[in-house]
């Protein structure tokens, strides 16, 4: 562009050097006319007129000099509207490139704009969708949270209240908007959870359970969850209130513990009536004896000592009973599995010595024991009952066995399998019937009782094992069956968990 305009500036100027001489040659001339020099004396004949040819000539030349110089300016003033021309195309060209290149990239522009503001829609319609579904989630949430039968209270990192439901407004008598935000011992004084119990939960990360009971007035289960790490980390408290529950279930179990211990008084009973039926019989043979004038003084010290004997079992089965009314209050202890055993057998010696069935003196003992077995937390009181209930059992059902050279035999076989210890009893007595197999662990208050009593064979208490079956299956969460061998020997099997 800078170098047309130059050029341009270039004809133009030796244009007007050309008009400058022309004039400056007409103002020399009229220089002459003004010193009185006529000029025109050229076209004057010596006669003085004028020679019209010459000046007709020198017309024509000089108008064909003026056409020159108009045609030489035409000429150049043509090249130089050529040569804007050509510049004004070029500058429409570049003009309509550039406007093309802008028009396309404004295409471009529009439709990546277009498929932008598509996206922002859609991305704008799921963040709707998005929100809506969060505030039903939110709302669902908090209807759960305002339903639950829980008392549910939510604290931050500072133990400061962030959950405050329905439940625990009704169980503290502090409304949400009062406890909202408060140190949580600050709004809840009474609350039986510790500042220490919180901290152990968010610092090892793991629930921590609680069970709470005020004078056997109220119950609480608490569970303590710690929230993921976040900027607001902190705690849920669950606090389940079972006061109704536990009460109903104590009640419960006193009246089946009520139950049973009426089936044990009265299989206690039957032991005691026994040694008692002996002493009273040894005592009226020895007065008898007494009064004849020739009484043998060693018969008479026989039935002392047989009065002693039955003073002594009768002892030792009412020791037995007080122990185990009064063992239910304490807790678990580990124990030796196999002592516990030889002490029972030990006790049975003493308290079937004289029996209705066969006297456990004459009963051969075997015992299978493996070796190195884990101590096992129970009551060692209630499985001494367990095991003399069954051994009595065992006397009475091989006492009713009428063969020659019969020798009654006990096994007794203690084993470890995984989580359990496994004791079997086997004894080689009569085989029970599938009546008293189906009816041996229930109660003697149970509906098979006016069964029983219909059946030749009903079993009296001193049979009946339903009081066992309660200290192994609930006091002890194991198990206790009984079935007959290919050899129709009647083995119990007890299984104990080792903690």
């Amino acid at each position: 562009m800078k170098y047309f305009c130059i050029r341009g500036i270039s004809s133009s100027s030796k244009i007007e050097i050309m008009q400058y001489v022309l004039v400056l040659t007409l103002l020399f001339f009229s220089g002459y006319s003004s010193a009185e020099v006529d000029i025109f004396s050229v076209f004057r004949e010596t006669d003085g007129s004028t020679n019209w040819q010459y000046v007709a000539n020198t017309s024509s030349g000089l108008l064909i000099i003026a056409l020159l110089i108009a045609l030489i300016k035409i000429t150049f003033t043509q090249r130089k509207i050529s040569r804007f021309n050509k510049y004004l195309i070029d500058i429409k060209e570049d003009l309509e490139k550039r406007v093309s290149e802008r028009t396309a990239t404004l295409k471009e522009s529009n439709e990546k704009l277009s498929e932008t503001n598509n996206a922002l829609e859609s991305e704008v319609k799921k963040h709707l969708t998005t929100a809506r579904q969060l505030k039903k989630s939110e709302a669902y949430i908090a209807e759960v949270l305002s339903s639950m039968p829980l008392m549910l209270i939510g604290l931050d990192k500072k133990n400061r209240i962030t959950q405050w439901n329905p439940k625990a407004e009704e169980i503290s008598g502090i409304s949400n908007k009062n406890a909202m935000g408060q140190y949580l011992w600050d709004a809840y004084p009474d609350i039986t959870v510790s500042p220490e119990k919180i901290a152990e939960a968010q610092k090892k990360q793991t629930t921590v359970s609680i069970k709470y009971s005020q004078k056997g007035q109220y119950h609480f289960d608490i569970l303590i969850y710690p929230l993921r790490e976040s900027s607001k980390t902190g705690v849920v408290l669950l606090i389940d209130d079972i006061t109704l529950r536990v009460n109903s279930e104590t009640q419960l179990i006193q009246k089946d513990k009520m139950s049973l211990m009426g089936e044990l008084a009265s299989i206690m009973a039957h032991d005691v009536n026994i040694p008692i039926s002996e002493m009273l019989k040894s005592i009226k043979m020895a007065r008898s004896q007494l009064a004849q004038d020739n009484y043998e003084k060693s018969e008479i010290m026989e039935e002392l000592d047989n009065s002693l004997i039955g003073a002594q079992q009768a002892r030792v089965v009412i020791e037995n009973l007080i122990n185990f009314s009064s063992d239910g209050s304490q807790p678990k202890a580990n124990e030796n599995i196999l002592q516990v055993i030889d002490q029972s057998l030990e006790l049975a010696s003493d308290v079937l010595a004289i029996n209705s069935g066969v006297n456990f003196h004459d009963v051969l003992i075997e015992k299978d024991y493996s070796k190195d077995l884990p101590q096992v937390a129970c009551y060692a009181v209630e499985l001494k009952q367990v095991f003399l209930s069954i051994l009595r059992n065992a006397c009475l059902f091989m006492g009713k066995v009428d063969a020659n050279e019969y020798i009654p035999k006990i096994n007794i076989s203690v084993s470890s399998f995984y989580e359990d210890i496994w004791i079997k009893i086997k004894h080689n007595g009569a085989p029970m019937n599938d009546h008293e197999q189906q009816y041996l662990f229930d109660s003697f208050e149970s509906p098979a009782n006016s069964t029983a009593n219909k059946n030749p064979s009903k079993m009296d208490s001193a049979q009946r094992l339903s009081f066992s079956y309660f200290i192994i299956a609930e006091q002890h969460q194991g198990q206790l069956a009984v079935l007959c061998d290919e050899n129709k020997n009647t083995v119990f099997s007890i299984r104990l968990p080792k903690s």
